[in-house]
């Protein structure tokens, strides 16, 4: 059986576009394959109208791009096309990627517009990473932001990933998990994903476990007798306050109290939520089970969590599914790839890409970018574009700009703030040079970075628009460009 694991030597090299090999052929009949290219990879537009992004699938990327090859096999296939020749074959047998590669740390809160990723690279290698790059990122991005906005209302309480099942595929299912506890998720239900990074996986009971006994009591002091340290009831299989409740309660004090354990707690599937817990909570309480815990699932999301524990619902954990798993309201992250300069004889000419959509017109050149954190807040204020030569000094002011009106801008005073590199050096020269972090590290440093964001930015509607602009070069630069291309 083939393994999920990238690094263990599954080969996803292929999981690319067509277009992106008959570009690659043409550049390297044409002699350009070698050319310098710089691309960007950024999105446009928060998931859900939120105020943020969570970043990730970085590690799947690096992996993924260590372990770039063309098979034999591969090989045959693309032969069998008959659209590219024996030369083209002969250098795809012995590709490895050679290029230098910035990245934002995952779990880092990102926005619009800014560069997530630069790649630095000759030109086919550069462009044949684009499908695998965008497709890794964009799902776990995706995933993460939904799972942080669902436990962001939960206000504390443990969300559990109960998506597997919904997931679009075993990949979504996996990586998806992965995403989620970067996210927040206290565990997966996902057994894989507890296997490859360490996620607690958590579950108990389905519907048909009770129905497979002849009486729900029965199918009670069965669970009950096999995991007394960890008894957790599913109990709307049936008749939710005239049985499950009641059967729990019965085999809490016939079964567990005179091994010296206690029942752990219960669940609900379906149902009016909050009604359900308000009844059941009062009878749990009544039999002095107030150590009782109740968890609730039954397609949830942030929305339906934040109104039901707004109504007083008395849960203490809640199992979330396919709202999370596939970010099921808006379950398309739009992230892109674009090109942003070619290197000539040593120098670097900008590229610019123009639309009709202003949305879509891009930035310019090799770049950086920053994170401007106000020194007596100890909060994000902005973050700044700049060429990747320019040098930025924080005792100085600093005027922004935003990235098509200029005209709207905003100027820091020298000595108030400081400036942190966003990206880290991934790949250089071919050679990776980016630690491994375990998932526990990204998930507590997505927390910490997290921290330096204002709490306007944590809306579900209409959160604060959060400042993502240009340095005056730069924005002087794209208007030059943007007023040449018009010109022709």
């Amino acid at each position: 059986m083939e393994t999920l694991n990238v690094s263990s030597g599954r080969n996803i090299t292929m999981i690319m576009d067509f277009y992106e090999l008959t570009m690659s052929y043409n550049y390297f009949k044409q002699g350009k394959g070698d050319e310098i290219a710089y691309f960007d990879m950024f999105y446009r537009n928060n998931p859900d109208n939120g105020g943020f992004v969570i970043f990730a699938g970085l590690q799947q990327l690096i992996e993924a791009i260590k372990d770039m090859r063309f098979t034999d096999d591969d090989i045959e296939f693309l032969r069998s096309l008959n659209t590219f020749d024996e030369e083209f074959f002969d250098y795809l047998k012995n590709f490895k990627f050679t290029g230098t590669i910035y990245a934002i740390p995952e779990g880092t809160p990102v926005f619009p517009y800014e560069p997530l990723i630069t790649v630095k690279a000759k030109l086919i290698e550069a462009q044949l990473i684009e499908t695998f790059l965008l497709v890794t990122v964009n799902h776990q991005s995706l995933i993460a932001t939904k799972t942080h906005r669902v436990v962001q209302e939960a206000k504390g309480r443990p969300i559990m990933e109960f998506g597997a099942r919904r997931a679009q595929g075993y990949d979504g299912a996996h990586y998806g998990a992965r995403a989620a506890y970067i996210g927040g998720a206290a565990g997966s239900a996902a057994v894989s994903a507890g296997v490859e990074f360490g996620i607690p996986v958590l579950g108990t009971m389905a519907h048909s476990f009770v129905q497979s006994y002849d009486s729900e009591y029965e199918a009670f002091e069965s669970y009950a007798r096999t995991y007394p340290d960890a008894c957790t009831l599913l109990v709307d299989t049936y008749d939710t306050l005239k049985s499950g409740v009641p059967n729990a309660i019965k085999v809490a004090h016939e079964v567990l109290e005179p091994m010296g354990k206690r029942l752990s707690g219960i669940r609900l599937d379906s149902g009016d939520i909050t009604y359900l817990t308000k009844k059941a909570r009062k009878m749990l309480d009544a039999e002095g089970l107030t150590d009782c815990k109740i968890t609730v699932s039954n397609s949830l999301d942030e929305y339906l969590i934040r109104s039901i524990l707004e109504q007083g619902a008395p849960i203490d954990s809640f199992g979330v599914g396919e709202n999370m798993i596939v970010s099921k309201s808006s379950p398309v992250f739009g992230g892109v790839y674009k090109l942003v300069a070619i290197e000539k004889n040593g120098v670097i000419e900008p590229k610019i890409k123009i639309s009709e959509n202003t949305e879509k017109i891009t930035n310019p050149g090799y770049k950086k970018v920053y994170r401007l954190i106000e020194k007596e807040t100890h909060k994000a204020i902005a973050d700044i574009i700049s060429f990747a030569d320019e040098v930025l000094d924080p005792e100085e002011d600093l005027t922004i700009y935003h990235q098509l009106s200029p005209w709207k801008n905003k100027t820091l005073k020298g000595g108030t703030y400081d400036i942190a590199p966003l990206q880290q050096l991934i790949f250089d020269e071919g050679k990776c040079v980016y630690p491994k972090y375990s998932l526990n590290q990204i998930r507590e440093y997505s927390k910490e970075q997290k921290d330096l964001l204002w709490d306007e930015l944590f809306r579900l509607e209409y959160p604060h628009a959060y400042y993502v602009d240009l340095t005056k070069k730069l924005s002087d630069y794209k208007l030059k460009l943007l007023a040449k291309e018009r010109e022709k």
